[in-house]
């Protein structure tokens, strides 16, 4: 089977953030591949093991974006396709799922692809759309949030937990499936492996061939700060009226 595995290049949760003019998010400064995407790599991979095939890691960004697919690679993807254009500079959600859709129907025309496989969310952005979005532009039927993913034929089925429940659910192949950080254990390459990713090809690709236009952007940033440094906290003695210190509190703060 061939499947294609979403990957995105994001800033470290550990590092310090900054805002450009534009309000966008600085990028490029020290920047991992996104932590929910292993997860997704690991599901891809396991498949392939299990079944034979090939796991393209897809990825699209600047020019360091590459990394985050070469770190796909170590991991055991087999082939990396990078999309990087200057008309791609802050796209959104939407405008990125229209170019990843794209990029699959050029992989699928090379050979058919039987499986889109993503992390749950970014954890740049957290706006945890585009698994949906790219499966909505590739008419896909998707099966999001699994955690726990299994291919029989031509059918894909995944386990779901909700709550203290779960839902068993399957859909036909090719179809989309998002994988949550229950998922697995992702592996940890070995210098064997990050030696013999250095030999796999990356392909990068711009708009053109592609053979679209920079899609035009449904959100708009209107205003950007950086957060504000976290002030030192408020010692209330309660002499009996506490309660009533802290209902003032919450009115003047408009919690309530």
């Amino acid at each position: 089977m061939r499947i294609v595995v979403c990957v995105k290049h994001v800033p470290d949760l550990q590092s310090d953030r900054s805002l450009d003019g534009d309000g966008h998010l600085v990028r490029g400064e020290d920047d991992v591949l996104n932590e929910l995407d292993e997860n997704a790599v690991e599901a891809a991979v396991s498949l392939v093991e299990e079944h034979g095939g090939e796991v393209v890691a897809l990825t699209m960004g600047p020019d360091d974006a590459e990394d985050g697919a070469r770190r796909a690679l170590q991991m055991g993807a087999d082939r990396g396709v990078h999309v990087s254009d200057d008309a791609l500079g802050g796209a959104d959600v939407l405008a990125t799922a229209r170019v990843l859709a794209a990029a699959v129907r050029t992989l699928n025309a090379e050979a058919p692809v039987d499986l889109v496989v993503t992390g749950m969310a970014s954890l740049d952005g957290l706006t945890s759309m585009l698994p949906t979005a790219l499966a909505s532009v590739l008419e896909l039927p998707q099966l999001t949030l699994a955690s726990e993913v299994t291919v029989a034929g031509d059918r894909v089925r995944v386990r779901r937990e909700i709550g203290d429940a779960a839902e068993v659910l399957e859909a036909p192949l090719p179809a989309l499936v998002s994988v949550t950080d229950q998922a697995n254990e992702p592996r940890y390459p070995a210098f064997k492996e990050i030696r013999a990713a250095r030999k796999k090809p990356v392909d990068t690709w711009a708009l053109a061939d592609l053979g679209i236009d920079a899609p035009a952007p449904s959100t708009a940033v209107l205003a950007a700060e950086p957060r504000p440094a976290r002030e030192q906290g408020r010692i209330v003695t309660d002499s009996g009226d506490g309660g009533q210190q802290l209902a003032d509190f919450l009115i003047s703060t408009r919690l309530v």
